[in-house]
Order: structure tokens, then C-alpha cells, then sequence
């Protein structure tokens, strides 16, 4: 009876976890003291741009606000405000907001009262 080779990824250095890719839609992601080693801006020195996207969210369109200079617990207290103006759910995911829906005009009118620089960018 012949004998076949196990697949459990014993020896095999190509099954190795060092060797694993990974693949994301923004890019590589950053390590977290990367993250806290960004100094944090007012919101008069920052320029975020909001942008709505369908693209890996099964077609479902979310406005995606970028470039935020802040730490975790201002993007927090900002999504929860964002989310409140808009009347729709979100989330913060790698020094960016994500508002469930296309509130492109509703949220460039607030970040731009509450004294951020934004540019709406269309597509």
C-alpha cells in the first residue's frame, strides 16, 4: 500500500507563516506604533477627503472620509457624532471613517463646521 504525504505544513517552507501574503484594498497595513507615532493636528491643519465607495461592499455605497491626523479617541468620538448627523451606522478602520450610505453632502457640511478642510470628491 503506498503511503502519501501529509498536508499538515510539517517541513513545507512554503506553507511556512512567515511566507503568507496578505492582500488589502488601501495597501499594506501599518503596525500599530506606527499609528500613535503621528503627531496630532487640529482640525484646521487637516485636509480629509470624503468619497463614496461601492468597491468590496457588495454593492453597497459607503461614504469613506480620509486623511484624518487624530488619535483613536477623537476618530471615535467624530464617528459617533458623524453617525448621529447622518442617521446611519459606521465605523473607524485605519485612521479612516466609514459611514454607511452616500452622505457625502451631509458630512462635508459637518466636518466642515466643526473647522476640518475637506474636499468632496466625486466617483
Amino acid at each position: 500500500m503506498a503511503t502519501s504525504k501529509s498536508h499538515s505544513g510539517q517541513g513545507d517552507s512554503r506553507r511556512d507563516a512567515s511566507y503568507r501574503l496578505v492582500y488589502t484594498e488601501f495597501g499594506p497595513s501599518s503596525s500599530p506604533s506606527e499609528a500613535t507615532a503621528r503627531p496630532e493636528l487640529p482640525p484646521q491643519q487637516q485636509q480629509l477627503k470624503v468619497q463614496a465607495s461601492r468597491k468590496g461592499r457588495k454593492g453597497k455605497t459607503v461614504t469613506v472620509i480620509t486623511g484624518f491626523q487624530s488619535s483613536a479617541e477623537t476618530l471615535t468620538a467624530l464617528c459617533k457624532q458623524l453617525k448621529a448627523q447622518c442617521g446611519a451606522g459606521g465605523t473607524v478602520k485605519e485612521q479612516t471613517i466609514e459611514v454607511q450610505g452616500d452622505h457625502g453632502t451631509t458630512v462635508t457640511q459637518f466636518l466642515t463646521q466643526s473647522g476640518y478642510k475637506v474636499k468632496l470628491i466625486a466617483g
